[in-house]
């Protein structure tokens, strides 16, 4: 029985469980919540927010190794805990680059993938750089944004908010890309890589809203975001599942940004792949050899179940007419409280042709259950 720790305590943690279960890992989760979704499948809880270092150093003494739920951490603190003996996976070292945004951005650039032009912003001469980019622009904070939040589409020198010294931002161009694409990549000890399926997504308010598997693209392409995966993970020396996320502009690729954990995009493989992206994790963080990450049917379609009201709902009887379409697999992340864009669940369904009018049809038929007369 190995255990593992793992830092956050939300569905991406709470949908390791059945991993867990399969490979004879216990789970230890340091999350801030007694509601949050992973407590409920957790060996054992500290509960504490992700960048307290004192609970950390105290979940290191329960584990074999700490992993990720998400990058809200402090490195500094976590420096003093690695000095325990405890491994991270992936290492300090490897999410150094990945946690700031202009950093992430400087470190894609110099090992030479494609990425929209970028500065760092902060500390006045707004407007002269403005002038540089015109518009529209994409203004991005460079720590803790997720799900759209921090990001900011500025269509005009009135839209662009004041920004005082202190406030750091990532400023980049706008991509008026065709498609926007994502690939989940998983790296072992070992220095195996094995890639999902690239998927596209489709985003609403900046929040992923749609996956579908797979994307249709040429086999050039997929040959190229496939090394760009490869070239990435093995220049950071990962361990573990990483999410890519990517920009198709006129035939080109451009790496959108990287998330160092399981991915919103890869939510498909808990039904539709060999391996999950959630036990493939779980493999490379406890040196196992790395599962198939092949699909086991033709084509999936994901959608993410949104709120798009504040209550405290388990909207029981939509659950359970999503749960009556053909081939469909319901995963409800058990949250009490529901407000507009917060995730809730998700539906993928497994089709039996690749073609994107059904899944797109099928992706319409669940958001017309779940939102109703609200469907935008």
């Amino acid at each position: 029985m190995k255990r593992i720790g793992i830092i956050g305590g939300g569905q991406l943690a709470w949908m390791m469980a059945d991993a867990a279960q399969k490979l004879d890992v216990e789970l230890v989760v340091q999350t801030p919540n007694a509601d949050d979704p992973a407590v409920a499948i957790a060996h054992s809880t500290i509960f504490a927010s992700v960048d307290n270092a004192e609970a950390t150093a105290k979940l290191a003494t329960q584990c074999e190794a700490i992993t990720f739920e998400n990058e809200f951490v402090n490195l500094a603190a976590l420096s003093v805990v690695a000095k325990q003996g405890v491994s991270f996976r992936p290492s300090l070292t490897t999410l150094a680059p990945l946690l700031d945004k202009y950093h992430q951005r400087c470190y894609l650039r110099d090992l030479g993938l494609p990425v929209p032009r970028f500065v760092a912003l902060g500390g006045g001469g707004e407007e002269r750089i403005l002038s540089q980019f015109g518009f529209p622009v994409v203004l991005k904070a460079r720590r803790h944004g997720y799900d759209g939040q921090g990001t900011f589409i500025i269509k005009n020198i009135d839209e662009f908010p004041a920004i005082d010294e202190e406030t750091q931002f990532l400023l980049e161009e706008f991509v008026p890309f065709e498609r926007e694409l994502a690939i989940v990549a998983a790296r072992g000890v070992s220095g195996e890589v094995k890639t999902y399926p690239i998927v596209e997504t489709q985003q609403e308010s900046q929040v992923c809203r749609r996956v579908f598997v797979p994307a249709d693209l040429t086999s050039e392409l997929t040959t190229e975001i496939e090394a760009l995966a490869h070239t990435l993970l093995n220049s950071l020396q990962a361990v573990g599942i990483f999410g890519i996320e990517l920009f198709l502009s006129q035939g080109k690729v451009l790496v959108n940004e990287i998330a160092p954990r399981t991915h919103n995009s890869g939510h498909f493989s808990l039904d539709a792949s060999v391996t999950s992206q959630f036990e493939q994790h779980l493999r490379a963080v406890c040196g196992l050899p790395l599962g198939d990450p092949a699909l086991n049917c033709d084509a999936a379609v994901m959608v993410n179940l949104l709120g798009y009201e504040n209550s405290h709902s388990d909207y029981q009887a939509k659950r359970l007419s999503l749960a009556q379409i053909p081939q469909a697999h319901l995963h409800w992340y058990g949250k009490t409280e529901s407000r507009p864009g917060r995730k809730l669940g998700h539906v993928t369904v497994l089709l039996n042709q690749p073609l994107q009018t059904q899944a797109m049809a099928i992706a319409r038929e669940v958001e017309s259950i779940w939102y109703g007369e609200i469907q935008s």
